[in-house]
């Protein structure tokens, strides 16, 4: 494999990071505005629709028709999932507030 393919299937996982990137902050993007609004399933339904097919159509574009791309642009997508699931990830409790302070049942 020479310099060149190495750089390029390099490229490819940065794109891939890039349209993961994309995807899962839209999809977090989309459950804060959904989730408040009055008509959640357009919400929903659009964004999935929207980022299903950049998604796809990113991943067609990077990959071509060399599968080391294509499998360089996927690892790429499941690094982004994993840093955009930290990222989102809620604040833990305060380590003082046992599990009875934090019920709302009586």
């Amino acid at each position: 494999m020479s310099m060149n393919e190495i750089i390029v299937i390099a490229l490819a996982g940065v794109a891939g990071t890039a349209l993961g990137a994309l995807f899962f902050a839209g999809l977090w993007w989309t459950l804060r505005r959904g989730l408040a609004s009055s008509r959640p399933a357009l919400w929903f339904f659009t964004s999935l629709l929207l980022r299903l097919s950049l998604t796809l159509a990113g991943f067609y574009w990077v990959a071509g028709d060399d599968w080391r791309r294509l499998l360089a642009c996927l690892l790429g997508f499941l690094l982004a999932r994993l840093l955009v699931t930290r990222l989102t990830r809620p604040a833990p409790m305060p380590a003082g507030r046992c599990a009875e302070e934090a019920s709302h049942a009586p």
